[in-house]
């Protein structure tokens, strides 16, 4: 059991809790744990960077149940939280290429603080308006060391470059080459970034987001095709990925049945 400590609101519908926690705090970058709130439920969650030592943290933003019954706790009150689990993103030397949307910004945020100060890095974060981006400023505190450079692109065009993510990258990958591609956030996105990224022959890994219950492969809740997502994942390479006919076309529902995305 770990006490909410601090909360940040990082825009209208997304905050970030911060709590004392030494292994959680130290995963690698794309593992994750089970929280539990307590009186509704348990949901997987990737760990946030914090700038504390021993502190960890978890970025929710409210949409179902669980995720606004953990976006509305306050500080002093208590959460479950279980692992690590799942496995890890295989940093590659060079050039890397980062591509975020939303939340799925944490599991490459900790990617950054396990950069060397050799890679140089660009990281893409998406999001519909200006007031959902978050993070720019904190990308760019974690890559002060590094060749970096930070592009925000909204749907919108309310800031930064105008439509989306996966448009932009597509230019950039014409202009530049890169060593390796990270990207975790709606499936969709990550499912046109992992094309892209194996058409030019480029390493590409992809963090993957599913319906977990139990968290340790036992329950199955969270297969797409043969794969368990918390046993097998959450980091999947490209070539792999796009041999399973789920990935970027079909989800689970609670009940497990098979639904287009």
């Amino acid at each position: 059991m770990c006490v909410i400590e601090k909360i940040i609101d990082e825009t209208p519908t997304v905050r970030t809790l911060t709590f004392s926690d030494d292994v959680l705090s130290k995963v690698l970058p794309g593992q994750f744990a089970m929280v539990w709130i307590p009186g509704v439920n348990e949901l997987p969650m990737s760990v946030m960077v914090s700038e504390e030592n021993g502190k960890a943290a978890f970025t929710v933003r409210k949409r179902g149940q669980s995720s606004t019954a953990l976006y509305n706790l306050t500080v002093g009150d208590y959460i479950g939280v279980r692992g690590p689990y799942g496995n890890h993103f295989d940093i590659r030397d060079g050039n890397l290429l980062l591509v975020g949307g939303g939340t799925g910004l944490v599991p490459l945020l900790r990617l950054i603080t396990h950069c060397k100060p050799s890679h140089n890095v660009t990281l893409l974060m998406g999001a519909q308006t200006k007031e959902e981006i978050f993070f720019e400023d904190l990308s760019n505190k974690l890559l002060e060391d590094n060749k970096h450079e930070v592009v925000c692109v909204t749907e919108d065009g309310s800031y930064g470059k105008k439509g989306f993510v996966t448009d932009v990258l597509d230019e950039i990958l014409d202009q530049k080459k890169f060593d390796a591609i990270y990207t975790c956030g709606p499936e969709l996105m990550m499912y046109k970034t992992v094309e892209l990224a194996e058409s030019k022959k480029i390493f590409v890994q992809a963090s993957l987001e599913r319906m977990m219950k139990c968290g340790v492969g036992i329950c199955g809740s969270c297969c797409v095709g043969e794969d368990l997502v918390c046993r097998d994942g959450t980091i999947f390479d490209g070539e792999h990925l796009l041999k399973n006919e789920e990935f970027g076309h079909y989800h689970r529902t609670k009940a497990g049945i098979l639904e287009k995305i």
